[in-house]
Protein backbone atom coordinates (compact mmCIF):
# COMPACT_ATOMS: atom_id res chain seq x y z
CA UNK A 1 0.00 0.00 0.00
CA UNK A 2 1.39 3.44 -0.74
CA UNK A 3 1.92 5.81 2.29
CA UNK A 4 -0.35 7.94 2.80
CA UNK A 5 -1.11 11.23 4.74
CA UNK A 6 -3.83 12.76 6.56
CA UNK A 7 -5.47 16.48 6.46
CA UNK A 8 -8.43 18.16 6.76
CA UNK A 9 -10.72 19.41 4.14
CA UNK A 10 -13.50 21.87 4.68
CA UNK A 11 -13.53 20.53 8.29
CA UNK A 12 -13.93 16.47 7.20
CA UNK A 13 -11.00 14.52 7.89
CA UNK A 14 -9.54 12.72 4.54
CA UNK A 15 -6.17 11.35 3.01
CA UNK A 16 -4.65 11.15 0.57
CA UNK A 17 -1.15 9.80 -1.01
CA UNK A 18 1.96 10.57 -0.09
CA UNK A 19 3.20 13.11 -2.68
CA UNK A 20 0.35 13.73 -4.72
CA UNK A 21 -0.73 17.70 -5.60
CA UNK A 22 -3.73 18.90 -3.68
CA UNK A 23 -5.47 18.68 -7.17
CA UNK A 24 -4.73 15.05 -7.81
CA UNK A 25 -6.22 14.27 -3.74
CA UNK A 26 -9.54 15.90 -4.65
CA UNK A 27 -9.49 13.60 -7.55
CA UNK A 28 -8.57 10.80 -5.64
CA UNK A 29 -11.33 11.99 -2.97
CA UNK A 30 -14.31 11.83 -5.26
CA UNK A 31 -13.31 8.44 -7.20
CA UNK A 32 -13.19 6.64 -3.78
CA UNK A 33 -16.18 8.25 -2.61
CA UNK A 34 -18.13 7.24 -5.79
CA UNK A 35 -18.71 10.69 -7.69
CA UNK A 36 -18.63 10.01 -11.58
CA UNK A 37 -16.53 13.37 -11.87
CA UNK A 38 -14.42 13.23 -9.35
CA UNK A 39 -14.23 15.92 -6.73
CA UNK A 40 -13.98 18.98 -9.50
CA UNK A 41 -16.12 21.67 -7.67
CA UNK A 42 -13.05 23.63 -6.03
CA UNK A 43 -14.66 26.67 -5.59
CA UNK A 44 -17.15 29.10 -7.12
CA UNK A 45 -16.81 32.02 -9.56
CA UNK A 46 -17.95 35.23 -9.04
CA UNK A 47 -21.11 35.12 -10.56
CA UNK A 48 -21.96 31.47 -8.55
CA UNK A 49 -20.42 29.14 -11.01
CA UNK A 50 -18.86 25.82 -9.94
CA UNK A 51 -15.27 25.61 -11.23
CA UNK A 52 -12.57 22.84 -10.91
CA UNK A 53 -8.95 22.35 -12.20
CA UNK A 54 -8.56 23.78 -15.91
CA UNK A 55 -4.93 23.77 -16.55
CA UNK A 56 -2.99 21.79 -13.47
CA UNK A 57 0.32 23.83 -14.16
CA UNK A 58 -0.29 27.39 -12.35
CA UNK A 59 -1.43 29.55 -15.17
CA UNK A 60 -4.94 29.71 -14.58
CA UNK A 61 -5.94 29.98 -11.13
CA UNK A 62 -9.32 28.12 -11.13
CA UNK A 63 -8.47 25.72 -8.77
CA UNK A 64 -7.57 27.66 -5.64
CA UNK A 65 -8.04 27.06 -2.09
CA UNK A 66 -7.83 28.27 1.48
CA UNK A 67 -4.33 26.16 2.90
CA UNK A 68 -3.81 26.82 6.44
CA UNK A 69 -5.58 30.36 6.41
CA UNK A 70 -3.65 30.85 3.56
CA UNK A 71 -6.12 32.02 1.36
CA UNK A 72 -6.01 31.54 -3.07
CA UNK A 73 -3.39 28.70 -2.83
CA UNK A 74 -3.39 26.60 -6.63
CA UNK A 75 -4.80 23.22 -5.77
CA UNK A 76 -2.42 22.08 -8.62
CA UNK A 77 0.75 23.72 -7.20
CA UNK A 78 0.46 22.35 -3.90
CA UNK A 79 2.21 19.14 -2.46
CA UNK A 80 -0.39 17.55 0.26
CA UNK A 81 1.36 17.55 3.77
CA UNK A 82 0.32 15.68 6.88
CA UNK A 83 -2.36 18.42 8.61
CA UNK A 84 -3.25 20.92 6.63
CA UNK A 85 -6.38 22.42 6.99
CA UNK A 86 -8.38 22.91 3.10
CA UNK A 87 -10.75 25.14 2.65
CA UNK A 88 -12.52 25.31 -0.45
CA UNK A 89 -15.78 27.68 -1.72
CA UNK A 90 -15.29 31.10 -1.13
CA UNK A 91 -12.10 32.44 0.29
CA UNK A 92 -12.05 35.03 2.97
CA UNK A 93 -9.73 38.16 3.47
CA UNK A 94 -6.57 37.24 5.07
CA UNK A 95 -5.25 40.11 7.45
CA UNK A 96 -1.96 38.23 7.23
CA UNK A 97 -1.67 39.33 3.43
CA UNK A 98 -0.64 42.49 5.00
CA UNK A 99 2.00 41.39 6.99
CA UNK A 100 5.86 41.83 5.59
CA UNK A 101 6.95 38.46 5.12
CA UNK A 102 10.38 37.28 5.94
CA UNK A 103 13.10 37.82 3.15
CA UNK A 104 15.92 35.85 2.04
CA UNK A 105 18.79 36.91 -0.24
CA UNK A 106 21.10 35.12 -2.80
CA UNK A 107 23.41 36.35 -4.92
CA UNK A 108 24.56 34.80 -7.91
CA UNK A 109 26.00 34.89 -11.29
CA UNK A 110 23.38 33.52 -13.47
CA UNK A 111 19.57 33.02 -12.30
CA UNK A 112 17.71 30.42 -14.22
CA UNK A 113 14.12 31.18 -14.26
CA UNK A 114 11.78 28.01 -15.04
CA UNK A 115 12.68 24.52 -14.33
CA UNK A 116 11.81 22.86 -17.68
CA UNK A 117 14.05 21.27 -20.29
CA UNK A 118 15.70 24.69 -21.36
CA UNK A 119 16.13 26.11 -17.73
CA UNK A 120 17.79 22.56 -16.86
CA UNK A 121 20.34 22.70 -19.49
CA UNK A 122 20.92 26.08 -18.84
CA UNK A 123 21.92 25.83 -15.39
CA UNK A 124 23.47 22.98 -16.04
CA UNK A 125 25.90 24.88 -18.68
CA UNK A 126 26.51 27.72 -16.23
CA UNK A 127 27.28 25.64 -13.18
CA UNK A 128 29.61 23.70 -15.34
CA UNK A 129 31.65 26.58 -16.63
CA UNK A 130 32.12 27.88 -13.09
CA UNK A 131 29.55 30.65 -12.60
CA UNK A 132 27.36 30.72 -9.25
CA UNK A 133 23.82 29.35 -10.69
CA UNK A 134 19.95 29.44 -9.36
CA UNK A 135 17.38 27.79 -10.92
CA UNK A 136 13.96 29.07 -9.62
CA UNK A 137 11.44 27.03 -10.62
CA UNK A 138 7.14 26.91 -9.67
CA UNK A 139 7.07 23.52 -9.67
CA UNK A 140 7.78 20.80 -6.75
CA UNK A 141 10.65 19.46 -8.82
CA UNK A 142 12.64 20.35 -11.58
CA UNK A 143 11.31 18.93 -14.98
CA UNK A 144 8.66 21.53 -15.98
CA UNK A 145 5.53 20.21 -17.80
CA UNK A 146 7.17 18.27 -20.24
CA UNK A 147 9.50 16.46 -18.09
CA UNK A 148 6.71 16.42 -15.15
CA UNK A 149 7.28 14.20 -12.33
CA UNK A 150 6.27 14.40 -8.34
CA UNK A 151 8.90 14.87 -5.79
CA UNK A 152 10.93 11.74 -4.67
CA UNK A 153 9.17 9.85 -7.53
CA UNK A 154 11.50 8.48 -10.85
CA UNK A 155 11.52 11.14 -13.22
CA UNK A 156 10.51 10.22 -17.07
CA UNK A 157 13.45 8.25 -18.91
CA UNK A 158 13.76 11.34 -21.28
CA UNK A 159 14.43 13.42 -18.46
CA UNK A 160 16.47 11.33 -16.04
CA UNK A 161 20.32 12.16 -17.59
CA UNK A 162 19.56 15.71 -17.46
CA UNK A 163 18.02 16.02 -13.95
CA UNK A 164 21.28 13.82 -12.82
CA UNK A 165 23.90 16.09 -14.19
CA UNK A 166 21.57 19.14 -12.76
CA UNK A 167 22.11 17.47 -9.56
CA UNK A 168 26.07 17.13 -10.09
CA UNK A 169 26.43 20.72 -11.27
CA UNK A 170 26.53 22.63 -8.21
CA UNK A 171 23.53 24.59 -9.52
CA UNK A 172 21.33 25.90 -6.50
CA UNK A 173 17.83 24.33 -7.66
CA UNK A 174 14.73 26.38 -5.14
CA UNK A 175 11.63 24.73 -6.40
CA UNK A 176 8.45 26.08 -5.16
CA UNK A 177 9.64 29.52 -6.04
CA UNK A 178 7.25 31.70 -8.04
CA UNK A 179 9.02 34.91 -9.65
CA UNK A 180 6.97 38.10 -9.76
CA UNK A 181 8.78 40.94 -10.48
CA UNK A 182 12.16 41.73 -11.41
CA UNK A 183 14.14 44.76 -12.45
CA UNK A 184 17.62 46.26 -12.79
CA UNK A 185 19.33 47.63 -9.78
CA UNK A 186 23.09 49.41 -10.57
CA UNK A 187 24.77 46.83 -12.08
CA UNK A 188 22.81 43.42 -11.74
CA UNK A 189 19.27 42.49 -12.09
CA UNK A 190 17.03 41.81 -9.08
CA UNK A 191 14.32 39.00 -8.51
CA UNK A 192 11.87 38.46 -6.36
CA UNK A 193 10.00 35.37 -6.10
CA UNK A 194 6.85 34.00 -3.55
CA UNK A 195 8.51 30.57 -1.66
CA UNK A 196 7.00 27.94 -0.98
CA UNK A 197 4.95 26.42 2.08
CA UNK A 198 4.90 28.99 4.16
CA UNK A 199 6.04 31.64 2.25
CA UNK A 200 8.69 34.15 2.48
CA UNK A 201 10.21 36.25 -0.31
CA UNK A 202 13.19 35.04 -1.87
CA UNK A 203 15.54 38.06 -3.15
CA UNK A 204 17.65 37.21 -5.72
CA UNK A 205 20.56 39.74 -7.08
CA UNK A 206 22.02 38.37 -10.08
CA UNK A 207 24.48 39.39 -13.23
CA UNK A 208 22.76 37.46 -16.04
CA UNK A 209 19.21 36.13 -16.34
CA UNK A 210 18.39 32.82 -18.45
CA UNK A 211 14.44 32.89 -19.14
CA UNK A 212 12.83 29.26 -19.49
CA UNK A 213 9.56 30.48 -19.07
CA UNK A 214 8.11 27.67 -21.34
CA UNK A 215 5.02 28.25 -22.83
CA UNK A 216 1.10 27.34 -21.54
CA UNK A 217 -2.13 25.97 -23.51
CA UNK A 218 -3.58 28.20 -25.85
CA UNK A 219 -7.66 28.31 -24.29
CA UNK A 220 -10.61 29.18 -26.64
CA UNK A 221 -14.05 29.73 -25.02
CA UNK A 222 -16.82 27.32 -26.18
CA UNK A 223 -19.96 26.91 -24.27
CA UNK A 224 -19.89 24.97 -21.34
CA UNK A 225 -16.11 25.05 -21.42
CA UNK A 226 -16.27 25.86 -17.74
CA UNK A 227 -17.77 23.40 -16.32
CA UNK A 228 -15.96 20.99 -13.97
CA UNK A 229 -14.53 18.08 -15.89
CA UNK A 230 -14.01 20.31 -18.78
CA UNK A 231 -9.50 20.26 -18.84
CA UNK A 232 -6.95 21.77 -20.91
CA UNK A 233 -5.46 19.06 -23.25
CA UNK A 234 -2.28 19.18 -21.30
CA UNK A 235 -3.63 19.89 -17.96
CA UNK A 236 -5.52 16.67 -18.32
CA UNK A 237 -2.05 15.35 -18.71
CA UNK A 238 -0.49 16.97 -15.67
CA UNK A 239 -3.27 16.01 -13.27
CA UNK A 240 -2.40 12.41 -14.08
CA UNK A 241 1.16 12.70 -13.42
CA UNK A 242 0.25 14.65 -9.97
CA UNK A 243 -0.93 11.51 -9.18
CA UNK A 244 -4.73 11.83 -9.98
CA UNK A 245 -6.60 8.62 -10.42
CA UNK A 246 -8.46 8.61 -14.00
CA UNK A 247 -9.61 4.88 -13.97
CA UNK A 248 -12.80 4.05 -15.09
CA UNK A 249 -13.42 7.89 -16.66
CA UNK A 250 -14.93 8.24 -20.16
CA UNK A 251 -12.27 11.26 -22.17
CA UNK A 252 -13.00 13.25 -25.28
CA UNK A 253 -9.28 14.38 -26.50
CA UNK A 254 -9.97 17.73 -28.43
CA UNK A 255 -8.09 20.77 -30.23
CA UNK A 256 -5.07 20.70 -32.28
CA UNK A 257 -1.62 20.29 -32.68
CA UNK A 258 0.78 17.05 -32.13
CA UNK A 259 0.40 17.34 -27.73
CA UNK A 260 -3.10 15.49 -28.51
CA UNK A 261 -1.55 12.28 -29.10
CA UNK A 262 0.92 11.76 -26.33
CA UNK A 263 -2.08 13.36 -24.18
CA UNK A 264 -5.01 10.67 -25.28
CA UNK A 265 -2.26 8.20 -24.73
CA UNK A 266 -1.37 8.92 -21.29
CA UNK A 267 -5.10 9.12 -20.41
CA UNK A 268 -5.31 5.78 -21.98
CA UNK A 269 -2.29 3.71 -19.78
CA UNK A 270 -4.19 6.16 -17.08
CA UNK A 271 -7.44 3.50 -16.95
CA UNK A 272 -9.63 5.97 -18.82
CA UNK A 273 -11.84 4.61 -21.90
CA UNK A 274 -10.77 7.37 -24.56
CA UNK A 275 -13.77 7.86 -27.01
CA UNK A 276 -12.72 10.23 -29.60
CA UNK A 277 -9.61 12.23 -30.33
CA UNK A 278 -10.41 15.14 -32.35
CA UNK A 279 -8.24 17.31 -34.36
CA UNK A 280 -9.41 20.32 -35.89
CA UNK A 281 -6.92 20.49 -39.01
CA UNK A 282 -8.07 19.35 -42.23
CA UNK A 283 -6.63 15.56 -43.14
CA UNK A 284 -4.38 16.97 -46.14
CA UNK A 285 -2.54 19.15 -43.99
CA UNK A 286 -1.88 16.92 -41.62
CA UNK A 287 -0.45 14.63 -44.08
CA UNK A 288 1.52 17.46 -45.50
CA UNK A 289 3.15 18.08 -42.04
CA UNK A 290 4.00 13.97 -41.74
CA UNK A 291 5.89 13.94 -44.88
CA UNK A 292 8.04 16.85 -44.05
CA UNK A 293 9.11 15.03 -41.53
CA UNK A 294 10.90 12.88 -43.51
CA UNK A 295 14.48 13.84 -42.05
CA UNK A 296 13.11 13.34 -39.13
CA UNK A 297 12.14 9.43 -38.92
CA UNK A 298 12.43 9.73 -34.66
CA UNK A 299 9.41 12.03 -34.59
CA UNK A 300 7.36 10.04 -37.14
CA UNK A 301 7.97 6.94 -34.69
CA UNK A 302 6.69 8.66 -31.64
CA UNK A 303 3.91 9.65 -33.53
CA UNK A 304 3.38 5.87 -34.24
CA UNK A 305 4.40 5.05 -31.13
CA UNK A 306 1.78 7.42 -29.56
CA UNK A 307 -1.42 6.36 -31.59
CA UNK A 308 -0.54 2.67 -30.57
CA UNK A 309 -1.03 3.92 -27.04
CA UNK A 310 -4.99 4.48 -28.22
CA UNK A 311 -5.57 1.96 -30.30
CA UNK A 312 -9.21 1.75 -30.99
CA UNK A 313 -10.01 4.90 -30.66
CA UNK A 314 -10.84 7.04 -33.29
CA UNK A 315 -8.85 9.72 -34.34
CA UNK A 316 -10.89 12.25 -36.69
CA UNK A 317 -9.61 15.48 -38.89
CA UNK A 318 -11.53 18.65 -39.74
CA UNK A 319 -13.25 18.00 -36.44
CA UNK A 320 -13.91 20.06 -33.14
CA UNK A 321 -15.20 20.16 -29.67
CA UNK A 322 -18.05 23.22 -29.99
CA UNK A 323 -20.15 22.67 -26.50
CA UNK A 324 -19.63 20.95 -23.81
CA UNK A 325 -22.87 20.06 -21.76
CA UNK A 326 -24.10 19.14 -18.26
CA UNK A 327 -25.09 20.43 -14.96
CA UNK A 328 -22.46 21.09 -12.47
CA UNK A 329 -20.35 18.77 -14.08
CA UNK A 330 -19.22 17.62 -17.27
CA UNK A 331 -21.98 14.93 -18.94
CA UNK A 332 -21.06 15.24 -22.79
CA UNK A 333 -19.49 16.81 -25.52
CA UNK A 334 -20.73 18.02 -29.07
CA UNK A 335 -18.63 17.37 -31.51
CA UNK A 336 -18.57 19.36 -35.36
CA UNK A 337 -16.86 18.90 -38.48
CA UNK A 338 -16.01 20.96 -41.67
CA UNK A 339 -18.94 19.29 -43.63
CA UNK A 340 -21.25 21.00 -40.76
CA UNK A 341 -22.29 17.74 -38.99
CA UNK A 342 -22.99 17.48 -35.12
CA UNK A 343 -22.95 15.12 -32.50
CA UNK A 344 -23.10 14.57 -29.11
CA UNK A 345 -20.63 11.89 -26.85
CA UNK A 346 -21.12 11.50 -23.55
CA UNK A 347 -18.14 11.48 -21.44
CA UNK A 348 -16.86 12.89 -18.12
CA UNK A 349 -13.56 14.07 -18.75
CA UNK A 350 -12.73 16.41 -21.94
CA UNK A 351 -8.98 17.49 -22.70
CA UNK A 352 -9.17 20.53 -24.82
CA UNK A 353 -6.53 22.32 -26.01
CA UNK A 354 -5.75 24.50 -29.23
CA UNK A 355 -1.81 24.61 -29.26
CA UNK A 356 0.43 26.50 -27.18
CA UNK A 357 1.43 30.22 -26.61
CA UNK A 358 4.84 31.32 -25.08
CA UNK A 359 5.19 32.47 -21.61
CA UNK A 360 6.35 36.45 -22.07
CA UNK A 361 5.54 38.35 -19.41
CA UNK A 362 8.57 38.22 -17.20
CA UNK A 363 10.66 38.83 -20.28
CA UNK A 364 7.82 41.83 -21.36
CA UNK A 365 8.78 43.42 -17.49
CA UNK A 366 12.74 43.76 -17.95
CA UNK A 367 12.05 45.30 -21.34
CA UNK A 368 12.98 42.36 -23.77
CA UNK A 369 11.49 42.86 -27.48
CA UNK A 370 8.12 40.22 -28.94
CA UNK A 371 8.07 39.60 -31.98
CA UNK A 372 5.16 37.37 -33.00
CA UNK A 373 4.11 36.37 -29.27
CA UNK A 374 7.69 35.02 -28.75
CA UNK A 375 10.62 36.69 -27.12
CA UNK A 376 13.23 37.84 -30.14
CA UNK A 377 16.78 36.82 -29.12
CA UNK A 378 20.10 36.33 -31.32
CA UNK A 379 22.48 33.72 -32.15
CA UNK A 380 23.85 33.09 -28.25
CA UNK A 381 20.28 33.38 -27.10
CA UNK A 382 20.33 36.83 -25.76
CA UNK A 383 18.04 39.63 -25.62
CA UNK A 384 18.04 43.35 -26.54
CA UNK A 385 18.34 43.20 -23.28
CA UNK A 386 21.98 42.97 -22.52
CA UNK A 387 22.70 40.41 -19.94
CA UNK A 388 19.27 38.77 -20.26
CA UNK A 389 18.65 35.83 -22.35
CA UNK A 390 15.77 33.42 -23.36
CA UNK A 391 15.52 30.23 -24.26
CA UNK A 392 13.45 27.44 -25.28
CA UNK A 393 9.37 28.01 -25.75
CA UNK A 394 9.07 31.71 -24.76
CA UNK A 395 11.35 31.85 -28.12
CA UNK A 396 8.33 30.23 -29.73
CA UNK A 397 6.99 27.02 -29.38
CA UNK A 398 9.64 24.16 -31.25
CA UNK A 399 9.64 21.22 -28.62
CA UNK A 400 11.97 19.71 -26.90
CA UNK A 401 15.19 19.15 -28.76
CA UNK A 402 15.30 23.09 -29.63
CA UNK A 403 14.60 23.98 -26.08
CA UNK A 404 17.32 21.60 -24.95
CA UNK A 405 20.03 22.77 -27.47
CA UNK A 406 18.91 26.51 -26.92
CA UNK A 407 19.23 26.24 -22.76
CA UNK A 408 22.55 25.09 -23.39
CA UNK A 409 23.55 27.95 -25.83
CA UNK A 410 22.13 30.26 -23.40
CA UNK A 411 23.27 29.19 -20.25
CA UNK A 412 26.78 29.14 -21.42
CA UNK A 413 27.01 32.75 -22.21
CA UNK A 414 25.46 33.66 -19.50
CA UNK A 415 28.17 32.37 -17.79
CA UNK A 416 30.42 34.59 -20.21
CA UNK A 417 31.67 30.94 -21.81
CA UNK A 418 30.11 30.78 -25.05
CA UNK A 419 33.06 31.35 -26.73
CA UNK A 420 34.41 28.04 -24.84
CA UNK A 421 31.46 25.96 -25.19
CA UNK A 422 33.40 22.69 -25.15
CA UNK A 423 34.43 23.43 -28.65
CA UNK A 424 33.92 24.78 -31.90
CA UNK A 425 32.23 21.21 -32.87
CA UNK A 426 30.03 21.50 -30.16
CA UNK A 427 28.45 24.49 -30.71
CA UNK A 428 27.91 23.43 -33.97
CA UNK A 429 26.24 20.70 -33.22
CA UNK A 430 23.74 22.65 -30.64
CA UNK A 431 23.39 25.64 -33.36
CA UNK A 432 22.02 23.02 -35.89
CA UNK A 433 19.80 20.86 -33.73
CA UNK A 434 18.14 23.91 -32.65
CA UNK A 435 18.21 25.49 -36.01
CA UNK A 436 16.71 21.83 -37.20
CA UNK A 437 13.74 21.44 -34.66
CA UNK A 438 12.69 25.70 -35.29
CA UNK A 439 12.36 24.39 -39.19
CA UNK A 440 10.25 21.58 -38.32
CA UNK A 441 8.34 24.33 -35.66
CA UNK A 442 7.71 26.76 -39.11
CA UNK A 443 5.95 23.55 -40.84
CA UNK A 444 4.03 22.30 -37.52
CA UNK A 445 2.42 26.01 -37.12
CA UNK A 446 1.70 26.44 -40.65
CA UNK A 447 -0.15 22.45 -40.67
CA UNK A 448 -2.20 23.06 -37.88
CA UNK A 449 -3.15 26.49 -38.08
CA UNK A 450 -6.53 26.74 -36.31
CA UNK A 451 -9.35 27.40 -38.73
CA UNK A 452 -12.08 30.01 -38.77
CA UNK A 453 -15.17 28.76 -37.33
CA UNK A 454 -13.43 28.28 -34.02
CA UNK A 455 -13.92 32.19 -33.54
CA UNK A 456 -17.66 31.51 -33.70
CA UNK A 457 -18.20 28.65 -31.46
CA UNK A 458 -19.03 31.18 -28.36
CA UNK A 459 -22.04 32.72 -28.08
CA UNK A 460 -23.16 36.33 -26.64
CA UNK A 461 -23.42 34.60 -23.39
CA UNK A 462 -20.40 32.35 -23.59
CA UNK A 463 -17.87 33.48 -20.80
CA UNK A 464 -14.31 34.54 -21.95
CA UNK A 465 -12.22 35.87 -19.47
CA UNK A 466 -13.10 33.15 -16.47
CA UNK A 467 -11.80 35.34 -13.50
CA UNK A 468 -14.11 37.59 -13.93
CA UNK A 469 -17.58 35.71 -15.80
CA UNK A 470 -17.13 38.12 -18.50
CA UNK A 471 -19.48 36.86 -21.16
CA UNK A 472 -18.23 37.49 -25.15
CA UNK A 473 -21.21 40.18 -25.35
CA UNK A 474 -20.19 42.22 -22.75
CA UNK A 475 -16.92 42.55 -25.16
CA UNK A 476 -17.98 43.52 -28.70
CA UNK A 477 -17.99 47.11 -28.15
CA UNK A 478 -14.82 47.16 -26.75
CA UNK A 479 -12.08 48.71 -28.97
CA UNK A 480 -8.90 46.72 -26.97
CA UNK A 481 -7.16 44.81 -24.33
CA UNK A 482 -6.89 48.02 -22.98
CA UNK A 483 -11.01 49.39 -22.82
CA UNK A 484 -11.69 45.05 -22.09
CA UNK A 485 -10.05 45.98 -18.94
CA UNK A 486 -11.77 49.24 -17.96
CA UNK A 487 -15.37 48.62 -19.24
CA UNK A 488 -15.81 44.84 -18.82
CA UNK A 489 -12.84 43.94 -16.09
CA UNK A 490 -11.57 41.00 -18.75
CA UNK A 491 -7.71 40.19 -17.80
CA UNK A 492 -8.12 41.35 -14.49
CA UNK A 493 -8.60 38.39 -12.63
CA UNK A 494 -5.89 36.02 -10.73
CA UNK A 495 -4.52 34.68 -13.96
CA UNK A 496 -3.96 38.42 -15.12
CA UNK A 497 -5.19 37.59 -18.55
CA UNK A 498 -2.93 34.41 -19.23
CA UNK A 499 -6.40 32.46 -20.49
CA UNK A 500 -8.54 35.64 -21.77
CA UNK A 501 -5.69 37.73 -23.60
CA UNK A 502 -4.87 35.07 -25.90
CA UNK A 503 -8.32 34.21 -26.61
CA UNK A 504 -9.00 37.72 -27.02
CA UNK A 505 -6.27 37.79 -29.79
CA UNK A 506 -7.86 35.31 -31.42
CA UNK A 507 -10.95 36.41 -31.44
CA UNK A 508 -11.12 40.37 -32.12
CA UNK A 509 -7.02 40.83 -33.08
CA UNK A 510 -6.58 42.58 -30.23
CA UNK A 511 -2.78 42.69 -28.90
CA UNK A 512 -1.98 42.41 -25.08
CA UNK A 513 -2.07 45.35 -22.87
CA UNK A 514 1.03 46.44 -21.03
CA UNK A 515 2.66 44.25 -18.45
CA UNK A 516 2.61 45.31 -14.88
CA UNK A 517 4.68 44.10 -11.77
CA UNK A 518 3.51 41.75 -9.96
CA UNK A 519 3.28 39.72 -13.22
CA UNK A 520 1.98 36.86 -11.10
CA UNK A 521 -0.87 37.22 -7.38
CA UNK A 522 1.11 38.46 -4.78
CA UNK A 523 0.73 39.31 -1.19
CA UNK A 524 0.30 42.71 -0.30
CA UNK A 525 3.61 42.58 1.88
CA UNK A 526 5.12 41.05 -0.37
CA UNK A 527 5.14 44.60 -2.86
CA UNK A 528 6.90 46.11 -0.18
CA UNK A 529 10.30 44.77 -1.59
CA UNK A 530 9.57 45.66 -5.18
CA UNK A 531 12.79 46.98 -7.22
CA UNK A 532 12.68 50.44 -7.33
CA UNK A 533 13.96 50.24 -10.93
CA UNK A 534 11.56 50.05 -13.35
CA UNK A 535 11.69 48.06 -17.60
CA UNK A 536 10.55 51.20 -19.65
CA UNK A 537 7.83 49.64 -21.08
CA UNK A 538 6.22 50.05 -17.41
CA UNK A 539 7.14 53.73 -16.45
CA UNK A 540 4.77 55.81 -16.03
CA UNK A 541 2.15 53.38 -15.08
CA UNK A 542 -0.76 53.73 -12.63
Amino acid sequence: MPETVAFTCDGRAVQAPAGVTLAAAFEALGAREGSAGGRAVLRRSVTGEPRGVLCAMGICFECRVTIDGRAHRRACMEIVRAGMDVRTGEAEFAASSLESPGEERIDCDVAVVGGGPAGVAAACRAAEAGARTVLLDEGAAPGGQIFRHLPGREAPPAARAWLARLAQSGAEIRAGASVFDAARTGASWRLLALGAGAGGVLAVSTRAIVLATGSRELFLPFPGWTLPGVYGAGGAQALWKSGAPLTGRTAVVGGSGPLLLPVAASLAKAGARVAAVVEQAAFPALAAFVLSLGRSPSRIREAVRYRRGFAGTPYRTGTWIAEARGIGRLEGVVLADARGGRRELACDLAAVGWGLTPNTELARLLGCAVESGAVAVDGRQETGVPGVFCAGEACGVAGVEAAVAEGQIAGAAAAGRIARLEDAWDRRLLTRARDRARAVAVRMHRSFRLRPELARLAREDTLVCRCEDVPLGALRACSGAREAKLAARAGMGPCQGRVCGPALAFLFGWDSDTVRTPVLPAALGALGFAPAERAPEEEGLG
